[in-house]
C-alpha cells in the first residue's frame, strides 16, 4: 500500500452521475498525428481510399512497425496539411455501420512474446503502451524491466474506473496477461482500496490513497521502483489496457470507450459511448447547457487535456471530456482584492479556505482564464506541496531551462513526464508553462542520448 500525502483535489462542478446515455455516431473521424508525441508519421493511405476499422492509417517512419489504423470503416475524405506538409490530421467519412479488419481471436495463454508483440502492432494497439524515460510509444524491440499500469484517475471530474470496467472484467484481465507476456520483470497494477480491480490475477497489486495525483503512473513508479539511468519500463492506462483486451479477445480493432461528459457547463453530465476520434460535438453538442458564454471544450481532464473546438476530434487518450467557461466575457473590479467567497483558492489567498474547512464537499465552477501574470521567476516551495515525488521540482525545471544534462539526471528527468508536473503549473504564481517546459527537456534529452 502506498500513502500519498501531497497533492491537491481540485473539486470541480459538474460530476458526471454513474448513467450511460447513448450518443449519436459522429459522421466524421479523424485520426492527428500530434496526439502520438514522438511520432514522424508517414501515410499508407490517400484520400478516396476505402478502409475498414483496423486499416493502417499511417506507421511512425522511424520504427515503421508501430502503425496507427481507422478507427471506424469509411472513406477517407482529406489528408490536410499545414506548413511544411506538417500531416495535421486524416480525415474519415464513417459508414453508418462499421465494418472490422478480421485479425482473429488471440488465444494469449498459448501465444509467445514476440507473436503478442506481432498482434498487438498489427491491431493499432501498440500507441497505448508508453516508456519512461521521455514519455513517449515504446519501442517494440526492447525489453522493459517492469510494466505499471494505473487502475484509476483521481484528476478534477474523473471517471470512475470501478463502473466503466463494469462487464469489462475480462477483457481487463486479458490485457493484463498479454503485459506479461511482454515483460521478464513485474506487471504492477495500482488500484483504490477496495476496487474490483484488486482482484486481478498474475499482477502485483498496489493500493494507492492520496490525493490526485495518486493516479499519475510516475507517481506510482516512484513510490514503488524508481526509474534509473539505463533502465526502460513500459506504462499502460487502465482505460486503455480494455481496449487492447477486448481487441485482443474478438480479434478486431475495437476503439470505443466508455467515457463522462462533465464540467460546469454541462447540463446533465453522464457517461456515454465514444470511439476515439470521433468528433467532439457528436459526442457532447447536445449536453451543453444552453447559455450565451464562451465555452472550453476539452478532450481529456482540466490539468492535462487537449483545447479543442466543438468540432474537434477525440484525442486517443482521453478518458473525458470535460466543458467549462472560457471566461474571456468576465470582467471583475478589484477581483484580486475581493473576499473571493466563491473561489477556489490553493493558499488562504480568499475566504475559501475556511468554507472548505466547514464544507469540505464544496465544488467550484472555475473557469480556463490565467487569472494572473507570467513572470520570470520561480517561487520556492510551491510544487513540493503537490509533487509526491522524491524530486526537486524547482531546481530540475531550472536544470531544463538551462538544459544540463548531468543536473537533469541527478534531479530525476528519466522518471518523470510533462503529467506529473500538472498540478505545480496549476499553483504555481508565475504562470509557468511548466508542462511544455519538461516536454521539451525530455524530447532534447531524447535526441542528445540518441
Amino acid at each position: 500500500m502506498i500513502k500519498i500525502k501531497k497533492g491537491l483535489d481540485i473539486k470541480l462542478e459538474g460530476h458526471a452521475a454513474e448513467q450511460v446515455v447513448a450518443g449519436k455516431l459522429s459522421d466524421l473521424y479523424a485520426i492527428c498525428p500530434e496526439d502520438y508525441h514522438g511520432v514522424v508519421p508517414k501515410l499508407v493511405i490517400k484520400p478516396g481510399d476505402r478502409v475498414l476499422a483496423g486499416t493502417p492509417l499511417m506507421v511512425d517512419k522511424n520504427c515503421p512497425e508501430i502503425q496507427f489504423v481507422s478507427p471506424v470503416s469509411g472513406e477517407v475524405l482529406a489528408v490536410n496539411r499545414g506548413e511544411r506538409r506538417k500531416i495535421l490530421d486524416i480525415q474519415i467519412k464513417a459508414d453508418s455501420e462499421i465494418e472490422y479488419a478480421d485479425f482473429g481471436k488471440k488465444n494469449i495463454s498459448s501465444m509467445s512474446t514476440d507473436e503478442v508483440k506481432a498482434a498487438m502492432l498489427q491491431m493499432g494497439l501498440w500507441g497505448f503502451v508508453k516508456q519512461r524515460p521521455y514519455d513517449v510509444i515504446a519501442n517494440p524491440a526492447d525489453s522493459p524491466r517492469d510494466i505499471f499500469v494505473t487502475g484509476f484517475d483521481s484528476a478534477p471530474l474523473a471517471p470512475n474506473m470501478d463502473f466503466v470496467v463494469k462487464g469489462e472484467e475480462a477483457n481487463f484481465q486479458l490485457g493484463l496477461d498479454a503485459l506479461k507476456k511482454l515483460t521478464t520483470g513485474k506487471v504492477y497494477l495500482g488500484v483504490r482500496s477496495g476496487s474490483v480491480l484488486a482482484s486481478m490475477k498474475g499482477v502485483e497489486i498496489v493500493t494507492v490513497e492520496g490525493p490526485h495525483p495518486a493516479s499519475n503512473v510516475g507517481v506510482q513508479i516512484a513510490n514503488i521502483s524508481p526509474v534509473n539511468k539505463g533502465e526502460t519500463v513500459w506504462t499502460v492506462n487502465g482505460f486503455d489496457l480494455i481496449l487492447i483486451g477486448r481487441s485482443l479477445a474478438q480479434g478486431k480493432a475495437d476503439f470505443a470507450r466508455l467515457m463522462p461528459v462533465a464540467g460546469s457547463e454541462v447540463a446533465k453530465a453522464v457517461y456515454t459511448k465514444a470511439i476515439i476520434g470521433a468528433q467532439i460535438s457528436s459526442i457532447a453538442g447536445d449536453k451543453v447547457k444552453k447559455e450565451n458564454i464562451s465555452l472550453r471544450f476539452i478532450s481529456g481532464n482540466v490539468l492535462t487535456g487537449k483545447k479543442v473546438s466543438a468540432n474537434g476530434f477525440l484525442s486517443p487518450y482521453a478518458q473525458q471530456i470535460t466543458i467549462i467557461p472560457e471566461g474571456d466575457d468576465v470582467h471583475e473590479l478589484f477581483g484580486w482584492a475581493m473576499p473571493g467567497f466563491a473561489k477556489f483558492s490553493v493558499n488562504h489567498s480568499f475566504f475559501t479556505w475556511l468554507i472548505d474547512t466547514l464544507a469540505p464537499k464544496k465544488e467550484y465552477k472555475i473557469d480556463a482564464r490565467l487569472q494572473g501574470g507570467r513572470r520570470a521567476i520561480i517561487m520556492s516551495n510551491e510544487y513540493d506541496r503537490v509533487l509526491p515525488m522524491d524530486i526537486l521540482p524547482e531546481f530540475l525545471i531550472k536544470a531544463v531551462l538551462a538544459f544540463d544534462i548531468d543536473k537533469m539526471e541527478n534531479l530525476g528527468i528519466y522518471e518523470v513526464a510533462p503529467e506529473d508536473f500538472a498540478l505545480c503549473e496549476f499553483v504555481d504564481t508565475s504562470k509557468l508553462e511548466i508542462q511544455h517546459i519538461i516536454r521539451t527537456g525530455l524530447d532534447q534529452l531524447r535526441k542528445e542520448m540518441n
